[in-house]
């Protein structure tokens, strides 16, 4: 008779199970805003954070800031870059990298144009006194008259210049302006003195 063959035994096999590390949970990214050119910013964070997580905020591709997490909100201070915020979170124990939900836009609105104050001088008393203005104005603009720094009159921008009338009463005159949809405020070059003269 033939050889019989025989089977081979099959051998064992690891049984490791491999297990996949979680990412960084995903809080929401806070802040972000509006404000005026030359202010101090505004603040971005996240509304909460994990124990041993490191939080990354990037404006565009650039990292700007790095908070640790508290188990708790985390802030990354006042930005004053304009742009889009996003949070890269990562897990110091695993390195396992998330993105943080959302993200925050900061914008920054530029202050009113600066012209320049006009008119002022010396008028005869009982008579109708000197014209104070503005070289021009922008049109959203409001413009406030100040006699020695006390809003005493408020003119709206017209894209041409600005007359706040005759003025009677001695002193100094200053102008400000107010943009009435961002909320910033400039002051306008120079001042207007007015002085009064007796009669003979």
């Amino acid at each position: 008779g033939g050889a019989r063959s025989r089977s081979p035994t099959p051998r064992p096999t690891s049984s490791r199970a491999a297990t996949a590390n979680p990412l960084p949970i995903a809080f929401n990214v806070t802040g972000g805003g509006n404000y005026c050119a030359g202010g101090t910013g505004v603040t971005i964070g996240l509304s909460g954070s994990s124990s041993g997580t490191t939080y990354q905020l990037y404006n565009g591709a650039t990292l700007v800031s790095a908070a640790i997490g508290t188990g708790g909100p985390v802030t990354f201070g006042l930005q004053t870059g304009a742009g889009t915020y996003t949070v890269v979170g990562t897990t110091t124990l695993t390195g396992c990298t998330g993105n943080m939900a959302g993200s925050a836009t900061i914008v920054i609105n530029p202050l009113p144009t600066i012209f320049t104050v006009t008119g002022g001088g010396n008028y005869c008393d009982f008579t109708p006194g000197v014209h104070v203005g503005l070289s021009f104005s922008s049109t959203g603009v409001d413009y406030i008259l100040k006699y020695y720094g006390l809003p005493i009159d408020t003119v709206s921008g017209s894209g041409t210049s600005l007359d706040f009338g005759s003025i009677l009463t001695p002193g100094n005159y200053t102008v400000s302006a107010y943009n009435t949809a961002t909320g910033c405020t400039n002051d306008m070059s120079g001042s207007a003195n007015v002085a009064v003269n007796p009669l003979p």
